[in-house]
């Protein structure tokens, strides 16, 4: 008789972190090869564009009936599936629901699963805790951007936000950059920079200092790491960014038109931005239904008005793989934009899975012996 049992791993958070999950060092070195997946086009997302960024629920403004949800601030349900070829060779999909109110509950923000499944059967191989992968996953990305659009000889760090993307962000531009000198901190409540710098350097050896205002942070910066959340979005002028310098945005920032016109703009893979911009045209509001929670609504923004040459902007894959070419001089200034891939999630989801079988972590689940159906 064939064997049609099938089984999965279940693994918790707490089996995550014994599998690995905050290896910052090796969460960069599986980006980057995911980014040269990408790159050489071996990959899918969802879609028919096969490029979106995943497909969400659009809670409405006005309630409708006595139990479903209105939109809120960062209120979501949303599903980011792909394929991942290369050595991977996987289906992954994160799923999560997220609301700000969470945090009065004693609840993160957003609450994430990983499940991971064979490319040929579907079958499930793991349901996985999905907060610290996508955490580290979105962290390792600007380390992964840093290594190949920095200066040489970067020395300074501006950080931008002190949530815990940032600490992630910050573990891999210094595991990229491991020569860096100093690292300024601005928040816009000052106790926060400081409890900042407090959980990081016994991970960081290198030189902290506090910024009073964002302008200070940002002057003298050769990177800039920003990963605010919220409406308010910091304005950084275009005479603060010094020459050579590289912007990372994680969270956003409200970067003049001017600035994005006259320098350099990588992003992790510029197709699914375009896919944003296409569920923009096709939202009853238009344009502006992105505005408020896409990462990139300037930049499709100012594509979408024509101020913005497309073409302009190259993908960081392209560069990693060695097609495209990323700085060409010590004095230009580059702006990294990253809208989250879900080839993230399952590169950095499967490794910690492979991570897990080895070390015998996890705990076996199973759908059935034999199918009812079949």
């Amino acid at each position: 008789m064939i064997d049609s049992r099938v089984e999965f791993t279940f693994l918790s958070e707490e089996d995550t972190i014994e599998a690995g999950v905050l290896d910052m060092n090796e969460c960069v070195e599986v980006i980057d090869e995911m980014f040269k997946v990408i790159g050489q086009g071996d990959y899918l997302m969802g879609g028919p564009r096969e490029n979106e960024h995943g497909i969400m629920l659009w809670f409405p403004e006005n309630k409708r009936f006595e139990n479903m949800p209105i939109a809120g601030p960062d209120r979501r349900f949303m599903s980011l599936i792909s394929y991942l070829g290369g050595k991977f060779n996987v289906c992954g999909e994160k799923w999560y629901g997220s609301n700000i109110a969470n945090r009065e509950k004693g609840l993160p923000r957003s609450i994430l699963t990983v499940t991971l499944n064979d490319v040929e059967t579907g079958q499930p191989l793991a349901y996985m805790s999905g907060n610290l992968i996508s955490a580290m996953r979105t962290g390792a990305v600007p380390g992964v951007a840093t290594r190949y659009l920095a200066q040489k000889d970067a020395k300074t760090v501006a950080v931008v936000g002190t949530g815990v993307i940032n600490k992630a962000c910050l573990l891999a531009i210094v595991y990229a950059k491991p020569d860096l000198e100093r690292i300024k901190i601005f928040d816009i409540n000052e106790e926060r920079s400081r409890k900042f710098i407090e959980d990081m350097e016994n991970d960081v050896e290198v030189e902290f200092q506090v910024s009073n205002s964002l302008e200070q942070c940002i002057r003298e910066a050769d990177v800039v790491t920003v990963a605010t959340s919220g409406p308010n979005k910091p304005k950084i002028e275009d005479e603060w960014v010094k020459e050579g310098c590289l912007i990372t945005l994680t969270g956003t920032a409200d970067l003049t038109e001017q600035f994005y016109q006259d320098n350099s703009i990588v992003a992790d893979n510029w197709k699914m931005h375009e896919a944003w911009y296409q569920d923009g045209l096709d939202h009853p509001k238009g344009l502006e239904s992105i505005a408020s929670w896409a990462p990139t609504g300037q930049l499709i923004k100012m594509v979408h008005e024509k101020k913005l040459n497309p073409n302009k902007i190259l993908n960081l894959g392209d560069i990693a793989i060695g097609d495209k070419q990323g700085r060409t001089n010590n004095k230009e200034k580059i702006v990294f934009v990253t809208g989250g891939l879900s080839t993230e999630d399952t590169a950095w989801g499967y490794h910690v899975y492979q991570q897990a079988k080895k070390k015998g972590i996890g705990r076996p689940l199973k759908l059935w012996d034999q199918p009812h159906w079949y």
